[in-house]
């Protein structure tokens, strides 16, 4: 019998792989579309982290594998065929999201066909973080950053001027020293915005805790977004208007990746405060049955 099983596991495996490779070989085109998007676009830098997010879901959860019962499923065809449809009204219309998101289904597709429904629920988190590969739409991304670059603007200009640097603002343009900041290239609020909510998503099912907890901190990701934007702003529109611009461009460059990290540093604090608070954090606290 346990011979049987391991040539069922390897034919399985084997089977996953192929179709997996056919179904990303034959949407190749738009997933070099999609990555290219990730690596040239800061809006949509998000879509590189995307990948990586999903694998870290998956270890983090590798304890269920041993209750994974793979097993081919219908709905693998079903959803191939509506990420193909997907696909041709992108080209049709010119939708582009249309046309990444039928890529998407289409690979996935090609997996559930050999894997089955089960294997999904187990790791659901992970396969919900593959949604985030794709590009964010014009309207929404506009929709979304406009707002909070002006927000952005007002408080860094409120801050800075009351601990007395002279500070003229425009709408999300901040003048210092003669030197016009622009929030939307300085710190676009776009670009922490989805990043941000990638990296909270991650941290909220990494960690174990209470469903509403988690739905608190994902609700609370564009102002933690808002935060670190202000975070990053002030230091960079002190560096335009008294350093050198190849000093101040550097540090824009790179403290837009340190601040993932200070998110992440922001959003362990607010639970320790949760915990401090004596707020129910985990799904099972002390003397409640598992």
């Amino acid at each position: 019998m346990s011979t049987l099983r391991r040539t069922w596991d390897f034919s399985l495996g084997l089977w996953l792989g192929v179709l997996t490779l056919v179904a990303v070989a034959a949407t190749m085109d738009l997933w070099r579309d999609i990555f290219a998007i990730g690596w040239q676009d800061p809006e949509n830098s998000h879509l590189i982290l995307a990948p990586f997010v999903a694998v870290w879901l998956v270890w983090v959860r590798r304890e269920r594998i041993r209750f994974m019962r793979p097993s081919p499923s219908i709905y693998g065809p079903l959803v191939v065929i509506a990420g193909w449809i997907s696909v041709r009204i992108g080209y049709q219309y010119g939708i582009i999201v249309a046309q990444h998101g039928g890529a998407l289904l289409i690979v996935c597709g090609a997996a559930l066909t050999m894997l089955g429904l089960q294997v999904v629920q187990l790791f659901l988190p992970a396969a919900a973080a593959l949604l985030f590969i794709l590009p964010v739409p014009g309207r929404i991304r506009e929709a979304i950053a406009l707002p909070l670059q002006e927000h952005t603007a007002q408080i860094t200009h409120y801050l800075l001027t009351a601990i007395g640097i002279p500070l003229e603002r425009g709408g999300s343009v901040l003048t210092i020293n003669g030197t016009e900041v622009a929030v939307a290239e300085a710190c676009n609020g776009m670009r922490m915005v989805t990043a941000l909510m990638l990296i909270t998503f991650a941290f909220v099912f990494s960690v174990p805790m209470r469903q509403r907890i988690r739905l608190f901190f994902l609700i609370l990701s564009p102002v933690i977004a808002l935060l670190v934007n202000v975070i990053r702003l002030v230091p960079t529109v002190l560096l335009y208007g008294y350093a050198s611009e190849s000093v101040a461009t550097t540090f824009h460059d790179i403290s837009g990746w340190v601040m993932l990290f200070v998110a992440l540093g922001i959003l362990w604090a607010m639970l320790g405060l949760l915990r401090w608070l004596e707020i129910a954090v985990s799904p099972h606290p002390i003397g409640e049955e598992d």
